[in-house]
């Protein structure tokens, strides 16, 4: 199919949408700190910032840019660390959801997982939060309609996306399609300003099995951006520290131990 008709021309189909359309956006934000009080405070900050009530809040936000209805959600805190909140949601517009979080759900074809991992256990004091964000929808929703605002929702330094379109569907005269929507990249999808933020990107495009996976890492910035506190950034050690960060990130970026 070429890739501007199929763009500009709406394919009419028969019946529901079965195509099933996956979002997987995986970040890494790291920090530097330098005794074990800093470390208490950054996981006391992680766990105020981005508690599950928090990540709720982005995942409802998810749910507006892509019009996705919400039909009800399930979220837990951690202890000592982390969280996890399911939204489950529909592509049928305009219905309410009465705020109340219910523990058993049953999982609609459309869903919303998140997870958090902070990680302040590293003895070389590099502390960072990974976040698991998976975007499942069937029906007329694409995923990637949210991206750029999940990479305003948090601070990336190394970010992982997949995405897959899986299952057919048919058009009105009966014959199967197993996309409903051409491009030719993830980053396709991402502001040019937001990508200006990255110096290393690596763009794996299966078009032809609809599979896509984008990697990226944040440029060179100075100490101030990864301290809790400004008065941190002129620490006698911040050099060192500085160089086990960003061997950190490449670490993570290669998926390297």
């Amino acid at each position: 199919m070429d890739f501007k008709e199929s763009a500009q021309t709406k394919i009419k189909l028969s019946g529901f949408n079965n195509l099933t359309k996956v979002l997987s956006f995986n970040l890494y934000d790291f920090c530097i700190t330098t005794d074990e009080k800093q470390k208490d405070d950054y996981v006391k900050y992680i766990d105020e910032e981005y508690n599950a009530k928090k990540i709720l809040q982005i995942s409802e936000k998810i749910c507006n840019i892509i019009e996705a209805n919400i039909l009800n959600v399930s979220i837990q805190d951690y202890d000592p660390v982390g969280a996890s909140t399911m939204v489950l949601m529909s592509d049928v517009k305009g219905g309410k959801w009465d705020h109340t979080p219910q523990v058993n759900l049953h999982l609609d074809k459309s869903h919303i997982t998140a997870h958090t991992y902070p990680d302040a256990l590293a003895p070389d004091g590099i502390c960072s939060f990974r976040v698991d964000i998976d975007i499942a929808t069937c029906g007329e929703i694409i995923p990637l309609d949210a991206i750029n605002y999940l990479f305003e929702a948090f601070h990336c330094d190394v970010v992982f996306i997949d995405y897959v379109v899986r299952g057919f569907t048919r058009t009105a005269e009966g014959k199967k399609i197993y996309n409903d929507h051409y491009f030719n990249s993830i980053q396709d999808f991402i502001k040019p300003e937001i990508l200006e933020n990255f110096q290393y990107r690596t763009d794996i495009n299966l078009g032809h099995e609809n599979i896509w996976q984008t990697k990226l890492m944040v440029k060179n910035f100075g100490p101030e951006r990864y301290v809790m506190e400004p008065k941190y950034a002129s620490h006698p050690d911040i050099d060192k520290k500085m160089q086990l960060l960003h061997q950190e990130m490449r670490e993570v970026f290669h998926l390297n131990s």
